[in-house]
Protein backbone atom coordinates (compact mmCIF):
# COMPACT_ATOMS: atom_id res chain seq x y z
CA UNK A 1 0.00 0.00 0.00
CA UNK A 2 1.52 3.34 -0.68
CA UNK A 3 2.42 5.50 2.40
CA UNK A 4 -0.36 7.65 3.71
CA UNK A 5 -1.40 9.89 6.65
CA UNK A 6 -2.75 8.85 9.53
CA UNK A 7 -7.02 7.80 9.12
CA UNK A 8 -7.37 9.24 12.81
CA UNK A 9 -6.21 12.76 12.19
CA UNK A 10 -7.49 12.97 8.11
CA UNK A 11 -11.10 11.55 9.25
CA UNK A 12 -11.26 13.74 12.27
CA UNK A 13 -10.51 17.05 10.09
CA UNK A 14 -13.24 16.36 7.84
CA UNK A 15 -15.48 15.54 10.26
CA UNK A 16 -15.25 19.23 11.66
CA UNK A 17 -15.46 20.54 8.84
CA UNK A 18 -18.97 18.64 7.60
CA UNK A 19 -19.76 19.30 11.40
CA UNK A 20 -19.71 22.86 10.25
CA UNK A 21 -21.87 22.32 7.64
CA UNK A 22 -24.17 20.46 9.17
CA UNK A 23 -23.76 17.02 7.33
CA UNK A 24 -24.28 14.02 9.22
CA UNK A 25 -25.29 11.57 6.89
CA UNK A 26 -23.17 10.94 4.40
CA UNK A 27 -21.13 9.04 1.78
CA UNK A 28 -17.59 9.24 1.90
CA UNK A 29 -15.03 7.89 -0.82
CA UNK A 30 -11.67 7.80 -0.60
CA UNK A 31 -9.68 8.13 -4.26
CA UNK A 32 -6.16 8.47 -4.33
CA UNK A 33 -5.10 11.00 -1.96
CA UNK A 34 -8.55 12.88 -1.94
CA UNK A 35 -11.64 12.23 -0.13
CA UNK A 36 -15.09 13.08 -1.53
CA UNK A 37 -18.00 13.36 0.02
CA UNK A 38 -21.69 13.48 -0.85
CA UNK A 39 -24.37 14.49 1.92
CA UNK A 40 -26.50 17.31 2.52
CA UNK A 41 -26.86 19.37 5.33
CA UNK A 42 -29.75 18.47 7.96
CA UNK A 43 -32.79 20.68 6.81
CA UNK A 44 -33.84 23.20 9.46
CA UNK A 45 -37.94 23.71 9.80
CA UNK A 46 -38.48 27.59 9.87
CA UNK A 47 -40.30 29.46 7.95
CA UNK A 48 -37.76 32.26 7.16
CA UNK A 49 -35.23 28.89 6.78
CA UNK A 50 -37.49 27.60 3.64
CA UNK A 51 -37.59 30.76 2.06
CA UNK A 52 -33.81 31.41 2.02
CA UNK A 53 -33.30 27.83 0.15
CA UNK A 54 -36.43 28.22 -1.98
CA UNK A 55 -34.55 31.22 -3.15
CA UNK A 56 -30.86 29.98 -3.15
CA UNK A 57 -32.49 27.30 -4.96
CA UNK A 58 -33.88 29.32 -7.74
CA UNK A 59 -30.53 31.00 -8.07
CA UNK A 60 -28.25 28.05 -8.30
CA UNK A 61 -27.53 25.99 -10.91
CA UNK A 62 -25.54 22.55 -11.22
CA UNK A 63 -24.50 22.32 -7.64
CA UNK A 64 -23.19 19.23 -7.45
CA UNK A 65 -24.41 18.00 -3.21
CA UNK A 66 -20.47 16.22 -3.15
CA UNK A 67 -16.74 17.84 -1.26
CA UNK A 68 -13.95 17.08 -2.25
CA UNK A 69 -10.74 17.01 0.70
CA UNK A 70 -7.54 16.66 -0.63
CA UNK A 71 -3.87 16.82 1.15
CA UNK A 72 -3.83 20.55 1.38
CA UNK A 73 -7.45 21.26 2.24
CA UNK A 74 -7.01 18.31 5.37
CA UNK A 75 -4.01 19.84 6.53
CA UNK A 76 -5.93 23.68 6.11
CA UNK A 77 -8.70 22.44 8.31
CA UNK A 78 -6.75 20.88 11.03
CA UNK A 79 -3.97 23.99 11.24
CA UNK A 80 -7.97 25.85 12.00
CA UNK A 81 -9.07 23.23 14.26
CA UNK A 82 -6.07 22.94 16.68
CA UNK A 83 -6.58 27.10 16.28
CA UNK A 84 -10.00 26.48 17.93
CA UNK A 85 -9.71 23.59 20.77
CA UNK A 86 -9.25 25.11 24.19
CA UNK A 87 -8.87 22.66 27.07
CA UNK A 88 -6.85 19.11 25.94
CA UNK A 89 -7.09 18.28 29.37
CA UNK A 90 -10.84 17.32 29.71
CA UNK A 91 -12.92 14.22 28.03
CA UNK A 92 -13.74 15.23 24.14
CA UNK A 93 -17.35 14.60 23.21
CA UNK A 94 -17.75 10.78 21.73
CA UNK A 95 -20.91 12.03 19.88
CA UNK A 96 -19.39 14.79 17.66
CA UNK A 97 -18.88 13.79 14.26
CA UNK A 98 -15.29 14.86 14.20
CA UNK A 99 -14.51 12.87 17.44
CA UNK A 100 -16.39 9.73 16.25
CA UNK A 101 -14.42 9.58 12.39
CA UNK A 102 -11.68 9.96 14.38
CA UNK A 103 -12.52 6.43 16.35
CA UNK A 104 -13.19 5.55 13.22
CA UNK A 105 -9.75 6.57 11.88
CA UNK A 106 -7.64 4.81 14.47
CA UNK A 107 -9.43 1.62 14.02
CA UNK A 108 -8.71 1.81 10.24
CA UNK A 109 -4.89 2.41 11.05
CA UNK A 110 -4.75 -0.03 14.17
CA UNK A 111 -6.19 -2.53 11.70
CA UNK A 112 -3.61 -1.46 8.65
CA UNK A 113 -6.53 -1.42 6.02
CA UNK A 114 -6.72 1.26 3.46
CA UNK A 115 -10.47 2.74 3.68
CA UNK A 116 -11.94 2.71 0.08
CA UNK A 117 -15.58 4.15 1.38
CA UNK A 118 -17.33 5.15 4.41
CA UNK A 119 -21.24 5.63 5.07
CA UNK A 120 -21.95 7.05 7.65
CA UNK A 121 -25.92 6.27 8.43
CA UNK A 122 -28.15 7.98 11.60
CA UNK A 123 -27.04 4.85 14.00
CA UNK A 124 -24.27 3.00 12.05
CA UNK A 125 -21.06 3.39 9.45
CA UNK A 126 -20.67 1.26 7.16
CA UNK A 127 -16.81 0.11 5.97
CA UNK A 128 -15.24 -0.60 2.98
CA UNK A 129 -11.51 -1.50 2.95
CA UNK A 130 -8.57 -2.89 1.72
CA UNK A 131 -6.58 -4.97 4.18
CA UNK A 132 -2.82 -5.91 4.21
CA UNK A 133 -3.41 -8.58 1.28
CA UNK A 134 -4.90 -6.37 -0.87
CA UNK A 135 -8.57 -8.25 -0.03
CA UNK A 136 -11.86 -6.25 0.32
CA UNK A 137 -13.70 -6.20 3.94
CA UNK A 138 -16.37 -5.40 4.55
CA UNK A 139 -17.81 -4.17 8.05
CA UNK A 140 -21.56 -2.17 9.68
CA UNK A 141 -21.12 -1.16 12.96
CA UNK A 142 -23.31 0.65 15.06
CA UNK A 143 -21.63 4.04 16.28
CA UNK A 144 -21.99 3.06 19.79
CA UNK A 145 -19.61 -0.11 19.33
CA UNK A 146 -16.96 2.44 18.87
CA UNK A 147 -17.53 4.07 22.21
CA UNK A 148 -15.24 1.52 23.94
CA UNK A 149 -12.43 2.12 21.67
CA UNK A 150 -12.99 5.79 22.10
CA UNK A 151 -12.61 5.71 25.15
CA UNK A 152 -9.10 3.54 25.08
CA UNK A 153 -7.68 6.10 22.59
CA UNK A 154 -8.61 8.79 25.15
CA UNK A 155 -6.65 7.17 27.88
CA UNK A 156 -3.78 6.04 25.98
CA UNK A 157 -3.48 10.11 24.82
CA UNK A 158 -3.51 11.14 28.16
CA UNK A 159 -0.73 9.13 29.40
CA UNK A 160 2.86 11.04 29.39
CA UNK A 161 5.34 9.88 27.12
CA UNK A 162 8.31 8.09 28.68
Amino acid sequence: MAERKAYDRQLRTIGQSLEAQRISIFELHHQGDRFIVKGEPERETSLLVKLRNWQKRNRATGISGSLTFTPQDIEQLDRQGRAQRSKNDRLPDFHSLANMLRTVGADLDAKDTELIELRKKELSITILARNRSGHPEFEERSLGSYYDLFMRLHARRKKPNR
